[in-house]
């Protein structure tokens, strides 16, 4: 399975509650910090919603 690095690289702070909400699900919420998560129609779903708050790496 292929899987995605999820690094926010920009704040929450003026966001919606929707993409506070979508970033803690990611378990995002920090600047800096960062997951991987294993791709899917979900994941892609929720990283278009925040795309502008995160840099993604795909490996």
């Amino acid at each position: 399975m292929k899987t995605v690095k999820i690094t926010q690289v920009r704040s929450q702070i003026g966001q919606t509650q929707k993409h506070r909400g979508t970033l803690r699900a990611l378990g995002l919420g920090k600047i800096g910090r960062s997951t991987e998560r294993v791709e899917s129609p979900q994941l892609a779903g929720m990283l278009r919603k925040v795309r502008h708050l995160v840099r993604i790496d795909e490996s």
